[in-house]
């Protein structure tokens, strides 16, 4: 009933619609009256003919003949009465069945189920909505970010511009609303005030725009905005963002770390004070072909093997898990084991023939940037010559060209390096690139999650998602300071000591073979114990840091209670 009221205010609210009404009941006023008027007609022609009915009787009469039924038990004699006749039957085949349902069709029905679907795309949430993460613009990263927040359990709106754009989200089963992101009413009715973030992925201009009027609206809201431009960074935060992401330059990390050439260390994903978290790659060191159990890092060194990519899935650590050379590792230890570790296993490439970059846009060229910072050389191949910003280190040209590749040197790189914002242009790109060169290293960027699969069976050694390295950016920000997530599906998790665990040791506890969680660190007051033995025990009124996945953690706490985090 209430859903039925809304269409029906919706509906005339609309001023068309309810134009179009007001036409409909016209309709109906002029029918009646040819009703009315046709049966008085038939009680005059009926008492010239001798013969008497009802009223009621006259108007059966009248809409059995201009609905075309015609039982046929009520007739005229004479001729004027059938003359009569005929004009009631012609008047009542144009009205009812040409005219009639022409204008219930275009002026009720078709407004009518207009409103029902505005309906499902609403412009206001309830009062009550609290603890929302509001987002600006339905795409890659913001479809990536979703899965994310129903798997933790946030909610979230999307603000849309257009109702055609809003329906069709809904029908997917999204969370919309419709609204002017340059309306501070937009962001009243959103319920910023009250929500847990703001999260802006348009251009850096609108960003501006949503962050300034959020802003002015609500003081305490976080706002993230991602951003494309470096000269962009500063306006965005004056405007009012806590965090402005350059998701480009951040992909272009990424790609560059995972690069064959020079030297390959250990590169920091995240920290917890003394806790360090780190991912190297496993070929070219002693660890290829060995278990996590048979490489002895933590006794002999001191990390732990918390986590493994292997060609882009990741697999939680396992004492029986083998290293491949696609292998990349996360370790957990103190900045002293992990130098250790580089000490032990650093891997220095003898190729020093440039790194092949294909795509000259945003992510390129910072793979680029972060390539030289590794005293790596490269050679980006770009086709469009307005993207070309160091003429030295590019080729212009399409990589799809035999020729250009050779000119950039794929004949003797030890890596190629693809960057385009097109998925199918990567598969393209990745499976000739394979074919030219079984022994190079393929590393490929996709901009959609789904592609992942595709990507690895068409040959790249590493494929990473733009739209899941931005989402997972954006939800460690929103999430608290004491969950930090290194990895897709993997997160660093501090909590207090729980009662039960109270001075038992930690193979006492079996906290991984009830919960699936990890248990990495020990802090107790200014101390932090990382990576400590299996013998050690939970202090009272410690902290412990866990490590595990969104199931493990969740685990953990129906286990050990929901009141132990900080």
């Amino acid at each position: 009933m209430k859903l039925l009221t809304t269409q029906v205010m919706l509906f005339l609210q609309n001023k068309p619609d309810r134009r179009n009404f007001i036409t409909l009941i016209r309709f109906f006023i002029v029918l009646a009256i040819l009703v009315i008027s046709f049966s008085v007609i038939f009680h005059l022609l009926m008492a010239q003919e001798g013969q008497k009915h009802s009223w009621l009787t006259g108007i059966y009469w009248t809409l059995t003949v201009m609905s075309t039924l015609g039982f046929g038990d009520i007739t005229f004699d004479s001729d004027i009465g059938r003359l009569f006749s005929v004009i009631v039957l012609l008047t009542g085949m144009l009205f009812l069945l040409i005219l009639f349902p022409f204008t219930f069709i275009n002026f009720f029905y078709s407004p009518w189920m207009k409103a029902q679907e505005q309906a499902k795309v609403p412009r206001e949430l309830p009062e009550d909505t609290k603890g929302h993460v509001i987002l600006t613009r339905f795409g890659p990263v913001t479809e990536a970010l979703i899965k994310k927040l129903n798997r933790h359990k946030y909610n979230y709106v999307v603000i849309v511009p257009t109702m055609v754009e809003g329906l069709e989200l809904y029908q997917q089963g999204f969370n919309i609303m419709l609204g002017d992101l340059g309306d501070p009413n937009t962001y009243l009715k959103a319920r910023v005030s009250q929500a847990a973030l703001v999260a802006t992925t348009e251009s850096d201009v609108l960003n501006t725009n949503v962050a300034f009027t959020v802003r002015g609206l609500a003081k305490e809201v976080p706002i993230i905005a991602t951003c494309n431009s470096e000269a962009s960074i500063d306006i965005l935060k004056l405007a009012g963002c806590n965090h402005v992401l350059q998701l480009g330059e951040k992909m272009g990390l990424f790609l560059s770390r995972r690069a064959n050439g020079g030297e390959s260390n250990t590169h920091l994903v995240g920290r917890f004070g003394e806790l360090i978290i780190a991912e190297t790659m496993v070929a070219g060191t002693p660890l290829v072909g060995k278990t996590i159990k048979e490489t002895r890092l933590r006794k002999d060194i001191g990390v732990n093997i918390v986590g493994v990519w292997e060609r882009g899935k990741f697999k939680a650590a396992d004492r029986d898990l083998l290293l491949t050379q696609y292998s990349v590792i996360l370790l957990a230890g103190s900045a002293r084991q992990i130098d250790q570790y580089n000490k032990t296993y650093q891997v220095f490439c003898e190729n020093t023939a440039p790194v092949v970059i294909i795509g000259g846009g945003r992510v390129g060229r910072a793979t680029g940037k972060f390539l030289e910072s590794r005293k790596i050389d490269y050679r980006i191949i770009e086709k469009d010559p307005s993207r070309i910003k160091r003429y030295a280190k590019t080729i212009l040209g399409d990589a799809a060209d035999l020729e250009v590749l050779k000119e950039a040197g794929i004949d003797e790189s030890p890596c190629v390096i693809i960057t385009t914002h097109d998925d199918d242009v990567n598969v393209y790109l990745t499976i000739y690139c394979r074919s030219l060169r079984p022994d190079i290293q393929v590393i490929t960027r996709t901009t959609l999650e789904r592609n992942l699969g595709a990507i690895h069976r068409a040959g790249a050694d590493f494929v990473l998602s733009y739209a899941s390295m931005g989402a997972n950016a954006i939800l460690n920000l929103l999430r608290r300071n004491d969950i930090l997530m290194v990895a897709e599906g993997l997160d660093l998790i501090r909590v207090k000591v729980p009662k039960s665990l109270v001075g038992k040791t930690i193979k006492e506890s079996a906290i991984r073979k009830h919960t699936g969680c990890t248990v990495i660190a020990i802090h107790c007051q200014k101390e932090m114990k990382i990576n400590p033995e299996p013998k050690s025990e939970f202090p009272e009124d410690a902290e412990i840091i866990l490590i595990g996945t969104v199931e493990a953690e969740n685990e953990f706490f129906k286990v050990y209670g929901e009141d132990n985090g900080n």
